[in-house]
């Protein structure tokens, strides 16, 4: 990471992030984009001087911003460098009304936020990733004496979900993707997909599928085994968020359909008599 501190950073983009890269369609169609002169991503002229680097020597020496996470007892005071900071389209606007002194800017509140995907946050606009990292090559993830093996609790999961819903809010796409493979990199209990659940369908938006979709679809597969470990805990959050059980069985029946539709186009030989039936009176 000592090279990335010579590079220019606009968006911290971890290395290793798996992101999906986004296309714009239909830009040929349009005359006026034909020749490139109206898209953000045109080549400049050759008369056009190059935009000037920027250093991580810049980022260092531009304003401490402070911030001020959580509220009450668990209010936690964090500080970053302005430059870094601004890189989050939501920080950029905040940072502007602020009032700067030339070394240090006003506080900014964050009074609904948690402090430790705070810090993963700005980990990821310093270093251009958190811990745990990936491990290259491999879908697993960095190991630590103070994480266990198995996510009983569902703290793992959390983690990589409120990190998530930060970067979702500050307006980060790779930190987004990043958080997200994350998440399916855990090994986690029922009990802990449980909490990982409420979360999600307590504080994701419904309309955002990559995080809402692979839940349901999880359990849509899994509930048959997971339930019997988690019975109360899952009989709650059905009751608790309705649009989960819904999701849910929506999955089990679209399932179900496909598999009747794949049985009456290959039919197999058991599907074609049902085998007899013998009761205990008939035998005897």
């Amino acid at each position: 990471m000592a090279d990335s501190f010579n590079e220019e950073i606009a968006d911290a983009a971890p290395v290793n992030s798996g992101a999906d890269v986004e296309m714009i369609e239909g830009a040929a169609e349009d005359d006026t984009a034909a020749n490139g002169s109206e898209l953000p991503f045109a080549e400049a002229s050759a008369e056009d001087p190059p935009a000037p680097r920027i250093t991580f020597l810049q980022y260092l020496t531009s304003p401490i911003v402070t911030l001020l996470v959580g509220s009450g007892d668990s209010e936690t005071i964090l500080a970053a460098h302005q430059g870094l900071l601004t890189q989050s389209p939501y920080f950029a606007e905040a940072c502007a009304e602020l009032l700067d002194d030339g070394s240090v800017s006003a506080p900014n509140r964050l009074p609904g936020e948690d402090s430790d995907a705070m810090g993963c946050f700005l980990e990821f606009l310093y270093t251009g990733d958190y811990f745990p990292k990936k491990i290259p090559g491999q879908r697993a993830l960095e190991k630590d004496s103070s994480i266990p093996d198995v996510d009983t609790t569902g703290d793992q999961l959390l983690k990589h979900a409120k990190v998530y819903t930060l970067a979702e809010k500050f307006g980060l796409a790779h930190l987004k993707n990043l958080a997200s493979s994350k998440i399916h990199l855990v090994n986690s209990t029922a009990k802990g997909e449980i909490a990982y659940a409420r979360y999600v369908y307590e504080f994701i938006a419904k309309d955002d599928t990559s995080i809402r979709a692979p839940v349901a679809n999880f359990w849509a597969t899994r509930s048959h085994t997971l339930r019997s470990e988690a019975e109360d805990e899952f009989r709650s959050l059905c009751l608790e968020f309705p649009q989960f059980g819904y999701d849910l069985l929506t999955r089990v029946l679209d399932e179900k359909l496909k598999r009747e539709r794949n049985e009456k186009l290959h039919p197999g030989p058991s599907s074609a008599r049902k085998r007899p039936r013998h009761s205990s009176t008939a035998a005897a």
